[in-house]
């Protein structure tokens, strides 16, 4: 686990950890929901040799600061702007998982000149087209409209946190150890971080799944080496959903099947993450 910082950005103070060397080539972690910055705790331990590793609690996630609003994709995108401004660092590698992905799929379309690489944890691409594969796991995803229902705070704030526990189960392959689960569950007891997430549903995720839907971006091209990673265990996104719709999309985009994992790559499969990182960063290609 890295340091622990807090940074104060132009647009919000952030919890950051940092790890490894300061002048090394930067990695840049973004993490997924329920999750925080933790979830890259064993990432970031084994690229600290190598890498300047820098993994934020995005807006309102963690011990991040959590204002009452920005928690759309683009005010997101801008806090991680922000961050790397602040940071004085760049261009960096990217590793992005969940809505995480999302903000950095953003990021690298947007601007593409801060980031040399980019590694998707278990999320689709944004030219993602209807198809039957898709279609048949989309009931899979009924817990997003329900966090982003009014009832969404109290249902992943208060009590035993079912429904987040049914995430971290549901979509894993390993079990997590109970204490794993807990470091997850605690900062969604505070009111304000559980409304948080809610806003993260209601004004990122599900919009987003709209734009993707309409097609949104098919005029978007991708310049940066770009490698999406499925866990082989995942029935909610295997690569048989996000194999399809990127050509001619992008320069350099391939999917990749890992094998003993699920949603959770970072936490089921760490070692292939990293390995992955390494291959990725070192200009390495699988298509």
């Amino acid at each position: 686990m890295g340091a622990s910082r807090v940074i104060q950005t132009s647009r919000l103070e952030m919890n950051v950890a940092v790890s490894g060397v300061a002048g090394r080539p930067v990695v840049l972690l973004l993490h997924g929901f329920p999750q925080h910055a933790g979830e890259w705790d064993g990432i970031s331990e084994a690229l600290a040799d190598t890498f300047h590793v820098v993994a934020p609690d995005l807006r309102g996630m963690g011990a991040t600061a959590a204002p009452a609003e920005g928690y759309d994709a683009e005010s997101q995108c801008q806090d991680v702007l922000a961050l790397i401004d602040a940071l004085g660092v760049g261009p960096v590698h990217l590793v992005s998982h969940d809505y995480g992905a999302v903000i950095g799929q953003l990021l690298a379309l947007q601007h593409p000149a801060l980031f040399s690489t980019h590694l998707i944890l278990a999320t689709p691409h944004v030219w993602l087209r209807p198809s039957l594969p898709m279609l048949s796991q989309a009931w899979r995803l009924w817990f997003q409209p329900v966090i982003a229902s009014p009832l969404g705070p109290r249902l992943i704030g208060t009590g035993n946190q079912s429904l987040l526990r049914h995430l971290l189960t549901a979509f894993a392959f390993r079990t997590m150890p109970p204490e794993r689960v807990e470091s997850y569950l605690a900062p969604w007891r505070d009111p304000a971080r559980a409304r948080a997430g809610s806003l993260v549903y209601r004004h990122l995720v599900l919009p987003m799944l709209g734009r993707i839907a309409a097609g949104a971006f098919r005029n978007e091209h991708l310049s940066i080496p770009t490698r999406i990673l499925c866990g082989g265990e995942d029935k909610g996104m295997p690569a048989s959903v996000v194999d399809q719709g990127y050509a001619g999309h992008a320069d350099s985009l391939e999917v990749v099947t890992v094998e003993g994992a699920g949603h959770y790559l970072a936490d089921d499969r760490p070692d292939a993450v990293v390995e992955h990182i390494g291959d990725l960063t070192s200009g390495g290609h699988r298509g």
